[in-house]
Formats: C-alpha cells, structure tokens, sequence
C-alpha cells in the first residue's frame, strides 16, 4: 500500500542505528557527527506476525509471504529547521512525505557521543522537535488563512467554514500544541488536507536507553512518558545499539543465545514494528494455499472489495464475493476443508467489513 513510517529525532540520538535494525531492504551509515543523514534512507521491514507462522505451519505453503511497511530514515533535526538551519527545509519535506512519525529521544548518558543541547532532557529535546514542527506547520496555515480570508467575503458556506477550521488551528498552533491533539472532526480536516501538516501525523516514541535500563527504563524514559502522557501516546524504551547487533545475526540459535543472555523473549524491534503498523491504523488478512500463505495490509474498517484490491484492482471491480474464516477457526479446524464441514467458512458481500486475521479467498469476474 507504500504506506511510511519517519524516524525522527535530533542528531545523535540513535536513528540511523535503528533504521539499521529494522530495515531488511537498506542499510543506513550511522556515524558520530551531525547530518550524517542527509538524503533519507528507505528500507522495507517485515511486520512480525505470529499467525501467519501458524497458519503456515498447517498449511505447510511452498512460500511465506508477510506484509511490511516502509520506514524512512530522516536526518536529524536542529533547533532553527523551521526557518532553514541544518539543512532544515530538506529535511522537514521529507517529514511531510511520511503517514507516522517514529521519534527517536536519546534517555542514556555517554560522553563518548556528541551533543549539542548540553545535559542529557529527553523533555526538552522532544519540545525543540515539536516547536519546529509547529513553527512549519504555522507557516502553512497562515499563508492558505490568507488567501481564504479574501475568499470569505463571497459568502460561500464551504469557504466560511474552511477559514474557521484554518483559524483554529493557527490559534492551537500559536500556544505550541500539535494539530493531532486538536481533535478535528473528518469534515474539518478536509480544511487542511492539502496541507499535510507535519504535527497532525500520528507519533510514536523511542526512548533509547542504554543497557542497564533496557527492561526496567530510567528516569529519563519516564520524564518523557510523563510528558507525552496527556497525547495519549506509546512511549517504547529500547537499546537501539543491542537491537542492531540481534539483527545483523544471520544464524538463528545465535540469535536466541544472544537474547537469552539479556533476558529477552524477542527483539525490542518487533514490538516497535508491530506499534508502528497500528500507529498506521492497519490491519492484515491472510489468503492461505498451497502456493504461498501470505498477509496483505488494507486499513481498519475496510469492506471486502477494497480488500481485494491490494491483491489486484481487478478483484475490486469484479467482486462477486468473498469466502471468509475467521483466524482462530481456522486454527481450531486446521484446515479449509475442515471449517467448510464445521460450517465456520462464510460468504460475504460487498458490505463486510474486514476484520484482523480473516483468512479470506475471492471469486470475481472481469
């Protein structure tokens, strides 16, 4: 669906170390100096899904296909982007380019690293972000609020309406809050959807920390927790650094080992990837034969054609309908024969609404 996740943060926070982690497609160099990033690394990451492992294990397919996403690694910010420091309006353009944004906090002290802000602040590195966001953002709203204030005067309902919603979010941008916190209605932000306003992108926060604390956080993961708590967002702690050696491990058992000397059950990344892909407002349903078992994203409240389409547009303008069981039936019968005989093999139409984990084929007629 080429749907983006942006790795955001300042520079030296631990970005690139974990776009080399998650990334299965693009290695991105991460080196001690600022703007190593310049252009944005794309990589593609495979969402960890324990049902299609399961799925596959009873399908027994000839492949195993899963659904990724795409994450985008975006060089670090500086105090002044808004306004062009440090490459700034390059950078803030790829920003815009993306659907959610994965910010990286630095929550660990090593003098080794450079550091241009002073004492280590996760708080205080998140609000420099934040305000050049929102100082980006302002300069979008306040040029369209211009030309709609000219527009208003033709007494046009939809225009009226348009320069209130602009208004709004000029006056919340201007006491340095997010748009995402607004609480904009789905008519009212059609107001600003040409906009693609970077601070109405969804986030979600990496607390990188260092090795003593990457179970228990510290009191730097939990300031910012504190402080991103009115946002209702995820805040994941993690050790960017062990998270890239777990990946580079091509050998299996050495990878377990590696985990079970640091007490973990699976890599930090997965549960990253999997927030990241809900942070997305997405979901999976699986299509199951003997050729591949395979996952297929489409977002939340999709209805059965669209569904199809992202295996082929010619599935969504000749659907006829669409056979469906639910993930754990087909668990619990081990087969499609077995759920078509228990009766747990559904038809549905044009209207269902595809829920997560469906294992689903289509007929269709072109």
């Amino acid at each position: 669906m080429g749907l983006k996740a942006g790795i955001v943060g300042l520079p030296n926070v631990g970005k690139s170390t974990l776009f080399n982690a998650v990334s299965i497609s693009a290695k991105a160099q991460a080196s001690n100096y600022r703007f190593c990033t310049i252009e944005p690394n794309v990589g593609l990451v495979d969402v960890p899904d324990e049902r299609l492992t399961k799925l596959a294990e009873l399908v027994k397919p000839n492949r195993i296909v899963p659904t990724q996403i795409e994450i985008v690694d975006i060089a670090g910010l500086v105090r002044g982007a808004s306004k062009g420091e440090g490459l700034g309006n390059k950078f803030l353009a790829n920003i815009r380019e993306v659907d959610a944004i994965v910010h990286v906090i630095r929550c660990f002290e090593d003098e080794n690293i450079l550091r241009d802000e002073g004492a280590i602040n996760p708080v205080s590195d998140k609000e420099i972000i934040d305000t050049e966001l929102q100082l980006k953002d302002l300069e979008s709203v306040d040029k369209k609020l211009q030309r709609t204030e000219k527009m208003v005067k033709t007494g046009d309902a939809k225009i009226k309406a348009e320069y209130e919603v602009l208004k709004q979010c000029k006056e919340h941008l201007e006491q340095g809050k997010n748009i995402r916190e607004l609480g904009l209605g789905k008519e009212d932000k059609v107001a600003i959807a040409d906009l693609f306003l970077l601070t109405e992108k969804p986030v979600l926060y990496v607390a990188n920390v260092d090795e003593p604390s990457m179970h228990t956080g510290n009191k730097y993961s939990e300031a910012l927790k504190a402080a991103v708590a009115k946002e209702n967002a995820q805040v994941i702690v993690m050790n960017n650094s062990i998270e890239a050696q777990i990946a580079e491990m091509e050998d299996p058992g050495d990878r377990e080992l590696f985990m079970e000397e640091y007490k973990m059950t699976e890599p930090a990344l997965n549960k990253l990837i999997r927030s990241t892909y809900k942070l997305l407002q997405l979901q999976t349903y699986f299509t199951a034969g003997v050729q591949e078992v395979r996952a297929w994203t489409i977002h939340e409240g999709w209805k059965a054609p669209q569904a199809a389409s992202v295996i082929h547009t010619d599935f969504e303008k000749g659907f006829i309908k669409a056979e469906v069981i639910a993930y754990n039936d087909f668990v619990q019968y081990q087969s499609e024969a077995a759920c078509r005989d228990a009766g747990k093999l559904r038809i549905e139409g044009k209207e269902y609404v595809v829920a997560d984990g469906d294992v689903m084929h289509f007929r269709f007629n072109v």
